[in-house]
């Protein structure tokens, strides 16, 4: 959690590309189509709308907690304050699964879209670890298909080792990265999202609502196609909270960090609305079918050339790096607080001498995804769910600690307070429970077997790490810390407000 150790060199611009870069991966180039598919080309948008107003309202809650705690670890600080030792541990614990399976599973998508581009640079068949070739589709991935072959996790084991390499080497080069790649994703986007009203049909926005049939369900049929676009949002919209994570290296006024959280938020949520209204006006229901790459198919109609469709799907290779990188520096800060507070080994919290950086964290996390790839498709794609169910956990213990803090610390100076904060709280809340009961048995995207085995598997790993932890260092050590840095708070706070006049 300590500040002390680490640089403060990232401004409002790099703070809020971390997050927007990290949100905007490579699900929009393959999901687009589907989601209009399922809700229609003005219902797709709207409950992606509905969906960032949920992610808001947590955003809102982050926003309060991370102006008045601003110190590396983000929900590790904000729940061990509100809730104490083992509250803070799975918490955290839970974040830190959703974001190193994000990180494995870029490793996987990377070599995937060099499917679309180089066909056929597969050599080396190594196995099947489903026991024989899956027929299904993956959406995320946006391929068919569970073999492995060498060259393939080749690919993938090279970016791991890049994105390990920049993040090692400090925070500001993996910024500065983060900002130059998110900007080439900008352009593209807006240069389709300008063009695809021009050269599309209105006609192809027929039905602007469509229905899904449904047996026994209290949905309505327009209303479950909305649905089906509305379980996707959790890892859509995933990454903003990667800023609260680095807080203690972002160089800018406490209020602004709250603010740079849900800008960020909204500025995605345009972005995917924006995409999706255009896919569903430059693409007929039969291209829609037929398209595997249904953003990358729609940027091909418009501008009526296969090169089109590479430059966006190269926009997607884009935001495979944005995502890979911004989860990288979460979860290695997030791993860092924990241990700096001894709820892992303490050699976690060592810090670079040269280039300021987490540097033993960032090796776990690069270390612990560099075969990923050898896994297969199928395999990450379980993690990747799995995770979705931690980050939701963590959503509501956030939340649930602004509620807590507005009680128990009132005096708390919080440069970005919510007017209705127990209002909010209290949705946030409500609205991650809902967002939970989605990943739960008899719920439209329940886990699989295999995901809960993953879930568990991690958490029951967690609770050994931290009762070892515990049995060497007990709980005193661990509030020693933190109270040390809490003691500061009124002091940051008047420096705050004296940097904030001038």
């Amino acid at each position: 959690m300590s500040n002390h150790h680490l640089a403060k060199v990232l401004g409002k611009k790099e703070a809020f590309m971390l997050a927007f870069g990290a949100m905007i991966g490579w699900g929009w180039i393959v999901l687009s189509g589907g989601w209009v598919q399922e809700a229609g080309s003005i219902g797709a948008p709207l409950a992606l709308a509905l969906g960032a107003g949920i992610i808001m309202v947590i955003g809102l809650c982050y926003a309060e907690l991370c102006s008045a705690m601003p110190y590396e670890g983000g929900e590790h600080v904000f729940s061990y304050r509100a809730m104490g030792h083992a509250a803070s541990f799975l918490c955290t614990w839970a974040m830190i699964l959703g974001y190193v399976s994000v990180v494995a599973f870029e490793a996987v998508a990377l070599p995937t879209v060099l499917d679309n581009l180089i066909p056929g640079y597969q050599v080396g068949y190594l196995w099947n670890l489903m026991g024989q070739e899956q027929n299904t589709e993956d959406l995320v991935a946006g391929i068919r298909g569970g073999d492995v072959y060498f060259t393939w996790a080749l690919v993938g084991m090279a970016g791991t080792v890049v994105v390990t390499w920049l993040n090692y080497i400090g925070i500001k080069t993996a910024a500065r990265f983060q900002t130059f790649v998110t900007y080439l994703i900008l352009l593209v986007g807006l240069v389709f999202i300008i063009a695809a009203p021009i050269s599309g049909d209105a006609a192809n926005l027929q039905p602007l609502f469509n229905e899904t049939p449904v047996e026994d369900s209290a949905f309505s049929p327009m209303m479950a196609g909305m649905l089906a676009v509305l379980l996707i949002v959790p890892f859509m919209f995933v990454g903003f909270d990667v800023i609260p994570q680095a807080a203690a290296e972002i160089n800018l006024p406490q209020k602004d960090i709250g603010k740079m959280l849900l800008l960020s938020v909204a500025a995605a949520t345009i972005f995917y609305c924006a995409i999706t209204f255009g896919v569903g006006i430059a693409l007929n229901e039969q291209q829609l079918n037929d398209a595997s790459l249904p953003t990358a198919t729609a940027m091909e109609v418009v501008f009526n050339s296969p090169l089109a469709a590479k430059i966006m799907i190269l926009a997607g290779v884009a935001g495979i790096i944005t995502s890979w990188n911004a989860f990288f520096i979460g979860g290695s800060r997030a791993i860092y607080a924990m241990a700096h507070a001894k709820m892992l080994p303490a050699f976690l919290a060592k810090t670079h001498p040269k280039y300021k950086t987490p540097h033993n964290a960032v090796l776990l996390i690069g270390a612990a995804t560099l075969f990923a790839p050898f896994l297969g498709r199928k395999a990450l794609v379980w993690f990747v769910d799995a995770g979705s169910l931690s980050i939701v956990i963590a959503y509501f213990m956030v939340c649930m600690s602004l509620l807590v803090l507005r009680r128990r610390a009132p005096n708390m100076p919080r440069p970005f307070r919510l007017k209705k904060g127990i209002f909010i709280g209290a949705a946030g809340c409500c609205l991650s429970l809902f967002l939970g009961y989605m990943y739960l048995p008899f719920s439209p995207a329940a886990l699989t077997k295999e995901e809960w085995w993953i879930f568990g598997g991690w958490m029951v790993f967690g609770f050994i790490l931290y009762s070892i932890a515990r049995s060497k260092y007990g709980t005193e050590e661990s509030d020693r810390i933190m109270e040390a840095e809490w003691a500061n708070e009124h002091e940051m706070a008047a420096a705050q407000a004296k940097q904030n006049a001038q």
